[in-house]
């Protein structure tokens, strides 16, 4: 079903309520039923605890930045938060950014360190800042001034996926394989993701927001950013059209605009899969560098991309179709498999 611009605009006439959380004006939707999150495969409790805060009133950006939280805190989870994988120097760095479609505020932070919950750290930027983006020490001296805790993101776990990486860099450096080490071997099979959280939700009187946290390419040249705490790039909300994420390869996503380019192509009418479908489309016929490409002409890595559209419509889709994302609605949450541009 295609969503007209015009039925948007009158949809979104009325404005000047205000957001009980955020201080901040809100739009009049048509009521739904029930409120809608959509996030990544790794988000299934996410969107539970979002839906969950937003049926109990909660302005839809708090709610899927609690939401985000539990991810963030969970060290089981090494794309994200604490246990995180660090860069190339074993520090963990995370990254994130927010955004708030009745007002069309973001917030972002980058390369922070030694602090949980990137997500509310961006959050705070949104609320308490004149800014969108801080980064680095300035993020992380933020944090400390607003009273998050530091805290040490490098498990043992992640130390030890980070020493057995940095072991098997070279067989010409003085780091000793696992197998050639004395003692109880090392780690041999060394984890590596590209992986991320993103969340978007729908609140019972339209109001859209999103999220997306990460800590960023595993063993990543220090001061690299991803696509996650870029605007327009891992996430972006327009809160007349839609709200859209990206997970996977982040260079890609930041180069073709992945989330802005996925709520412009639901505003001019596709489905919120289809929307995700042609700007995967799109990165598949712009990735010409050979190390990226397969046998077959085709990206060598994935990229998934999630939207989710003010009448409540969703989707999903990854470059190959082998993934799933996280969904609550009426039905309750429940993992459903993403569409796939091109099939393994």
């Amino acid at each position: 079903m295609q969503i007209e611009r015009r039925h948007l605009l009158a949809s979104v006439a009325a404005l000047g309520l205000t957001a009980p959380a955020l201080g901040l004006p809100t739009a009049r939707a048509p009521r739904r039923a029930h409120p809608v999150a959509i996030a990544s495969g790794n988000g299934l409790r996410t969107v539970e605890l979002a839906v969950a805060r937003m049926r109990a009133g909660v302005d839809p950006l708090d709610a899927i930045v609690e939401g985000v939280g539990i991810v963030e805190a969970d060290p089981s989870d090494q794309s994200v938060g604490l246990g995180g994988l660090p860069n190339a120097e074993g520090v963990v760095t995370l990254d994130a950014s927010c955004m708030h479609g009745p007002s069309n505020r973001a917030g972002a932070v980058a390369a922070l360190e030694n602090t949980v919950h990137a997500a509310q750290v961006a959050l705070a930027v949104l609320k308490q800042t004149d800014h969108v983006l801080l980064v680095g020490a300035g993020a992380t001296r933020f944090a400390r001034e607003l009273g998050f805790p530091a805290v040490d993101l490098l498990t043992p776990a992640s130390r030890a996926a980070w020493l057995a990486w940095r072991a098997n860099l070279s067989p010409t450096d003085d780091y000793l394989d696992a197998d050639q080490q004395l003692g109880t071997p090392g780690q041999k099979e060394v984890p590596y993701t590209t992986g991320t959280l993103h969340c978007s939700g729908l609140d019972a009187a339209g109001n859209l927001a999103g999220c997306t946290t990460t800590s960023g390419l595993s063993y990543k040249i220090p001061g690299r950013v991803g696509d996650s705490p870029i605007v327009g790039a891992g996430m972006y909300t327009d809160g007349e059209v839609g709200s859209a994420g990206a997970t996977g390869r982040g260079e890609a996503v930041i180069e073709s605009c992945g989330a802005h380019a996925i709520v412009s192509e639901m505003e001019r009418g596709l489905s919120p899969t289809e929307a995700c479908l042609a700007v995967l489309g799109r990165i598949a016929r712009r990735t010409k560098r050979p190390h990226l490409l397969d046998a077959n002409g085709r990206p060598n890595f994935d990229v998934v991309l999630y939207a989710l559209r003010k009448d409540g419509a969703y989707g999903s889709a990854s470059l190959f179709g082998d993934r799933q994302f996280a969904i609550c609605d009426e039905r309750g949450a429940r993992l459903e498999t993403c569409a796939g541009l091109f099939q393994r």
